[in-house]
């Protein structure tokens, strides 16, 4: 098939190349002059330049080498950056204030309370997954959709709840809106963001930081360090409950059964 022939045809090389089939020989009246040929036809429809190398290949095929974008020195830079923020973020952090996070969960636990965590955009899906990791180290989590919050989805929470709010500038308006309904309700409100001095940190019985100064990436638009920070503050809360609950390798294994996770759990 053409398509193997293609990609036989790539040279691994230092030099990045992108393989590209030969169209058919042309007919003699629209073969190019004598001494001279056509350059292949990019996929974009563009001819390659002049200057850039290419070679016949034994099975028909032309390779031609690409200039690629240097992502080398951006993934390079955003690994550091990474490890910058994070590690000044551990400096920043307030382990009292996890402390107290634990407490407030703790307390309304011992009360018959729950664990709801919450968020918009990017935010939800690091939701979702505290959602899921206290659950499966003894604190039954919840994920509370923020924009249903308000149409109807706050019934899912009952009274000694606690919920767990994260937005990275804390004045997301669809978190806001939902945090308000629950603390209409009574519910105890953990705000986790990078701005302090936030709305959302003043509507918190618990305010946790995870702020970074820079999010990576040659925009420094798109959420990256910030959702690192972000788990790793909801992590060491998730470690915290798991202290204080003194859990087991055996009732860990009940949890989480499958996988190689639950192999190891259980010794096997």
């Amino acid at each position: 098939m053409a398509s193997e022939r293609e990609h036989s045809s790539i040279n691994r090389s230092i030099i990045r190349q992108t393989s590209y089939a030969t169209e058919p020989a042309p007919s003699s009246d629209s073969a190019p002059a004598h001494g001279s040929a056509a350059a292949p036809t990019l996929p974009n429809g563009k001819e390659a330049l002049a200057d850039n190398p290419a070679r016949d290949e034994p099975n028909g095929a032309i390779t031609l080498a690409i200039e690629q974008p240097d992502s080398i020195r951006e993934i390079e830079a955003f690994l550091d950056l990474a490890l910058k923020e994070l590690s000044a973020l551990r400096t920043r952090s307030e382990e009292d204030a996890l402390n107290r996070a634990a407490d407030l969960i703790l307390g309304r636990e011992a009360q018959g309370g729950r664990v709801h965590v919450t968020g918009v955009g990017k935010s939800e899906y690091v939701a979702r997954y505290i959602a899921s990791l206290l659950s499966s180290t003894g604190t039954p989590g919840y994920f509370l959709h923020a924009t249903e919050c308000v149409h109807g989805s706050a019934g899912q929470l009952c009274r000694f709840d606690v919920a767990i709010a994260i937005s990275n500038s804390g004045s997301t308006p669809e978190l806001l809106s939902a945090v308000e309904v629950l603390r209409e309700l009574d519910i105890k409100i953990i705000g986790v963001s990078g701005n302090p001095n936030s709305a959302l940190a003043a509507a918190s019985d618990v305010f946790l930081y995870a702020g970074v100064d820079n999010e990576g990436g040659a925009l420094n638009l798109a959420p990256r360090a910030s959702i690192l920070a972000e788990n790793l503050v909801l992590c060491a809360l998730s470690v915290a409950l798991e202290a204080r609950k003194g859990l087991t390798r055996e009732q860990y294994a009940r949890w989480h059964p499958g996988g190689v996770i639950g192999k190891l759990a259980r010794g096997d």
